[in-house]
């Protein structure tokens, strides 16, 4: 069955709760790369003092005897020195992967792809699954991405290092500073292809997303038919046409020639334009509560409320709304629209 038809709301809201998102790795690489490397840049001084302040500690050290204890205190220092300095990089880098996933999807929490599923534990399945072409575009993918990285990335490291004999004569605080704008300049460069492939793989993932979820005219079909036949849609489409022809019902009240009340439980609103229908016709009717309302659109709008109990109940059984009313009430209603004509209650614009 071929499957042409771009995947439903249903569809795509049901691929989310199973997990299954248009997520690309390679976006999530640039946003950690680029949070980490301004975070680098930002608190530089302060790990380049950290640096330099542990190197004092080892160079104090060095007339001390090399005892057990000693051991133990330079492991300590220098793990504490270590995790105040990499601590506030990896949460901005923590941080900034969660938003680069949150970006591509949205907050999507489910815990439906840790349910254990039998058919993953298939080997044979498991074994063809490394053999896909979705696969294949992942292999040429980091191998393009392994090969031009390591290919820029060496010349940069080769004029680097012809710079490493200068170098070795500066103090150590300005051997710091430029291995410092040495790693910017590096990470910035490596960040450049890093997006340029994240672009491209973003567009990969959601196009092979999208492709993989869309869905044969039948399988509508079927969703659809689900779907009407679901209670509670079928409610909920009960409700939006009934408060939609409310709505419509009383907008006409606006046009009648006159309302018949009971006068309390029964409200028939009926019109008579001779140019256009052979008898009077029921535009609205109701009881109770929306007998009130009748009511009150008729006298917001002009309408003239004439009492006649068994001539509203009878219309309000007999005759449906926007339907004539049956011959044998004809005169019954003629002599409600003649008094109505009487008095001078007749609509404006109608002979």
């Amino acid at each position: 069955m071929e499957k042409t038809e771009e995947p439903t709301a249903s569809k795509l809201r049901d691929a989310r709760l199973e997990g299954n998102v248009a997520r690309s790795q390679d976006v999530v690489g640039v946003a950690v790369l680029s949070v980490a490397v301004l975070a680098i840049v930002l608190l530089f001084s302060f790990v380049a003092e950290r640096i330099l302040d542990l190197s004092r500690y080892y160079l104090s050290l060095m007339t001390r005897p090399l005892a057990r204890e000693l051991v133990f205190d330079i492991a300590v220092v220098t793990m504490r020195e270590f995790l105040i300095m990499a601590l506030p990089i990896g949460i901005a880098a923590a941080i900034a992967g969660v938003a680069g996933t949150m970006l591509q999807t949205g907050f999507n929490f489910t815990t439906r792809p840790l349910i254990p599923r039998l058919s993953k534990l298939d080997p044979l399945r498991g074994f063809g699954s490394l053999f896909t072409f979705q696969k294949f575009i992942e292999f040429v993918k980091i191998t393009l991405k392994s090969l031009t990285a390591l290919g820029i990335g060496f010349l940069f490291f080769w004029y680097y290092i012809r710079e490493l004999p200068a170098v070795a004569l500066f103090s150590l605080e300005n051997q710091m500073l430029w291995l410092g704008d040495r790693s910017v300049v590096l990470s910035s460069v490596m960040l450049i292809i890093i997006f340029v492939y994240a672009l491209f793989d973003l567009f990969l993932i959601r196009k092979h997303y999208y492709e993989k979820l869309k869905m044969s005219r039948q399988e509508i079909r079927e969703e659809m038919k689900n779907m009407e036949g679901s209670p509670q849609i079928k409610a909920k489409i009960r409700r939006i046409r009934f408060q939609t022809a409310r709505q419509r019902m009383m907008a006409s009240v606006a046009t009648a020639d006159v309302v018949i009340t009971n006068p309390t439980h029964y409200a028939v609103a009926v019109v008579y334009d001779e140019t256009k229908h052979n008898a009077p016709l029921v535009v609205a009717k109701g009881v109770d509560n929306i007998a009130i309302q009748i009511k009150k659109a008729a006298r917001e709008n002009g309408v003239h409320i004439v009492q006649n109990p068994p001539l509203a109940r009878a219309l309000y059984k007999e005759v449906d709304i926007d339907r004539p009313i049956p011959e044998m009430r004809f005169a019954a209603v003629a002599e409600v629209l003649a008094y109505v004509y009487k008095m001078g209650k007749k609509r404006k614009g109608r002979p």
